[in-house]
Order: structure tokens, then sequence, then C-alpha cells
């Protein structure tokens, strides 16, 4: 399989993971739209990507909590694509805060609705776009939902409300879109590296078996997921906490 001519969608990508996903799949010969919370941070991740592949990412400005941008996102990339074949769902509002009391009733609600409910409508618009693909795949970022690991990080309770929201909703949704042909797959990582796309640590060289899991680790999850016959749905990707 090879990844010319696919179309992908990356949410979150000004930085971090989200950067990672956009500049791999890019260099992987796939056309990008990537978002951010606002276009110059989108155009930040096209513009750092080196050689030919910086000409296949198309920056957009979205903030995931605002349901009119998802669409404006959404309406924008349907003018260049007549098709999306991948989904990425990597954006999420991280909240610190190891009491409630921690944050303010505002950052609650918005942590909520463009984690959860951001991924929810960006199925919802990008949907019809996925089913005009002969091969189409969602990818939800869902990470941390609390439990057992929830203890060792400062992520806020409205964070993994949000997360468990997004988990939920991933699973009935794979359920319910399988008959159709479009995959949905989600990957459960616990803290991990960041690292940026050309350094040494993301191409997984010197790793020790203590060392973070890797962003490139994750990547090579999604394309391995991504890469398998349309008769092999793989529901998620857990991996052990460190």
């Amino acid at each position: 399989m090879t990844f010319e001519n696919l179309r992908v969608v990356v949410t979150g990508a000004s930085r971090e993971f989200g950067r990672s996903l956009a500049v791999g799949f890019a260099h992987l010969g796939a056309e990008v739209f990537v978002s951010a919370r606002t276009v110059e941070a989108a155009e930040r991740t096209r513009t750092g990507v080196l050689g030919a592949a910086r000409d296949r990412i198309h920056a957009f400005g979205c903030d995931l909590s605002r349901p009119a941008e998802i669409r404006e996102f959404a309406r924008q990339v349907g003018e260049h694509s007549e098709r999306v074949d991948l989904l990425v769902n990597n954006g999420a509002r991280w909240l610190d805060g190891v009491e409630l009391d921690d944050a303010s009733d505002d950052q609650i609600v918005e942590t909520i609705e463009s984690t959860a409910g951001g991924t929810v409508l960006m199925v919802k618009h990008f949907l019809p776009l996925l089913r005009k693909s002969h091969r189409p795949d969602i990818v939800n970022m869902v990470a941390v939902r609390g439990g057992a690991g929830a203890a060792r990080t400062s992520a806020h309770d409205a964070f993994y409300a949000a997360k468990n929201a997004q988990a939920g909703f991933a699973d009935i949704l794979s359920h319910r879109l399988r008959p159709s042909g479009v995959r949905v797959f989600s990957l459960y990582p616990p803290d991990f590296s960041t690292a940026d796309p050309r350094s040494v640590e993301w191409a997984g060289l010197g790793a020790h078996p203590d060392d973070k899991l890797t962003g490139q680790a994750l990547f090579d999850c999604i394309v391995y997921a991504v890469e398998q016959p349309r008769d092999c749905f793989i529901r998620s990707f857990h991996f052990e906490p460190h």
C-alpha cells in the first residue's frame, strides 16, 4: 500500500504529536489538511517542513470548541478535495489541576466541548467526504482515560471526563459505521515522548525499554492499522504504562 494521493485530515496539528502526524504523513506522500486553533499556528507546521512534503500540507484555522469553525473547516477541505481517506482526531484542550476548583467553569466547559464535542462534530461534518473514499478510516487519539495512571498526571478531572466521552463515542461509532466500510480505531497511550520527527528519538534509535513510548511508535501503529486489508477492523491500541 502507498500513501501517495491519500487525503488525510489532522486536528491539533500545530505542535507535538499533531505536528508529527502531519509531517509523517506528508513525507509518506499523503495530501495533508491540518488544523490548529488559529490558521497562523497551522501554517507554522507547514512552513517547518522541508522539501516537496511542504507542498502537500494545507493549513486551516479551527477551534474545536466552536461548531461553526468545524463546519467551515470541512467546507474548505471539501473545496480542495472531493474526498477524505483518513481523519485523525488528535486535537484536545489540555487542562491542568488536581482539584475541581483549580479550573474555572468556562475552562471546564471549553475542555469538554473541544475534546469530546469537537471529536463528534469533526466526524459528523467530515463523514460525507469520508464516504466518498474507497478506503475511509477514522483515528481517535484518546490517550489517557483515568484509572490507575491518572494519579501520576496533573490533568484536571474535566479532561478525563472529556476523554472518557471521546472513548465512548469511538466505541459506538466503530460498531455503527463498520457495515458501511468506515473503520474506526483509537489509541490509548500513556504519557509519551513528543520528539520532533527529524530527531534521533523519533527515528527510534537507541531506545531503552524503560524509556517513554515514542511518537514514532504511535505513528507506526496508525500506519499499520491503515495499511491492513479492508476486512481487518482494529478497534483500539492499548499500551502498558511505564
